[in-house]
């Protein structure tokens, strides 16, 4: 019975998410992507609270140290991405220097 509320809950919160992320206006996206990117660093907190784990079982060290390095992978890229998305809407500089 357990499983089947939390595959209930699953499905539900990726349907939800997928249709309020599809009716986000594109000049909102950036500004999205940099917020959800900062709560994404709460995932790494878990993580390492997972990987430090002290319950002498080498499949939770080897399981939190992986989360760890995926979440981490996550957040930088996500910003790398952001601050790339940021950069084309800089003007561009004609080689001109004015004082």
């Amino acid at each position: 019975m357990d499983l089947i509320l939390l595959l209930f809950i699953f499905t539900l919160a990726a349907f939800l998410g997928f249709e309020l992320i599809a009716k986000v206006p594109s000049q909102l996206h950036t500004p999205l992507m940099s917020g959800s990117n900062a709560i994404s660093g709460i995932t790494i907190v878990g993580a390492i609270i997972a990987a430090g784990v002290d319950d002498n079982s080498w499949l939770t060290t080897v399981l939190g140290t992986a989360a760890v390095v995926l979440a981490t992978i996550n957040v930088v890229g996500g910003y790398l991405v952001t601050d790339r998305m940021l950069g084309m809407f800089k003007k561009k500089d004609s080689g001109k220097e004015t004082k």
